[in-house]
């Protein structure tokens, strides 16, 4: 894996900069012109939060909007190195903790991935980590279990970086601990057992339970 990039750095040193003086500026001004009462410590540190995440996923979503991630090798020294590098360090910095936190709420952290670029059909929901929601796209009526965890990219050596989206049907089933690697395909009415690791490029179809490591073809349900 290259470095990261010098403009990455500057730039994501910039907007974080920026987006931390902003989020002063905001509650300052509500301090200062609105009457709250007496706020304790932990309501400002809530509040100061609660903005500066929502101006970090604002400014991620519109830097996305004009460079997004796309599927394919990525060589050094190009636009994609530059805006994987940006995207990454938002991700370990900012929004890797946010996600991976048992404390936020299911239907909540759903809104999070969905902020963060995951598409997510009717009445899905993921217990677990996603780790590139640009590129993951999960049907309705799915469950991804508890700690599971999802991610579109693969370093297969010291320079060969890669992303593969990963599509998830509806009424799709992940277990608990299981592992979904880049391009995997997993067709409607699907179930990945507990603790499987589903490996890079596998289609799993209609129907189909898949268990182990790594994951096999068990039967069909149906």
């Amino acid at each position: 894996m290259t470095f990261i990039s010098t403009r990455a750095i500057l730039l994501f040193s910039f907007t974080s900069g920026l987006t931390a003086i902003a989020t002063v500026l905001i509650i300052y001004f509500c301090l200062s012109y609105v009457s709250f009462g007496e706020l304790t410590s932990i309501v400002v540190a809530i509040l100061f939060i609660t903005i500066l995440y929502s101006l970090l996923i604002l400014i991620y979503r519109i830097f996305l909007m004009f460079l997004p991630l796309h599927e394919g090798v990525i060589k050094p020294g190009s636009k994609l190195e530059f805006t994987y590098h940006f995207y990454l360090l938002n991700y370990l910095i900012f929004f890797n903790s946010l996600t991976k936190t048992h404390v936020i709420p299911i239907p909540l952290r759903r809104l999070i991935y969905q902020l963060l670029g995951a598409t997510f059909g009717k009445h899905s929901y993921c217990s677990g980590a996603i780790l590139d929601p640009p590129l993951t796209r999960i049907g309705s009526h799915s469950l991804l279990g508890h700690d599971c965890v999802v991610f579109a990219h693969a370093i297969e050596s010291d320079r060969l970086l890669y992303h593969a989206a990963i599509h998830i049907g509806n009424h799709v089933t992940v277990g608990a601990k299981a592992i979904i690697m880049p391009g995997v395909t997993i067709e409607d009415h699907a179930i990945v057992a507990a603790g499987a690791v589903v490996t890079k490029g596998t289609v799993i179809g209609n129907g189909e339970l898949w268990a182990g490591v790594p994951a096999k073809r068990i039967r069909r349900l149906f």
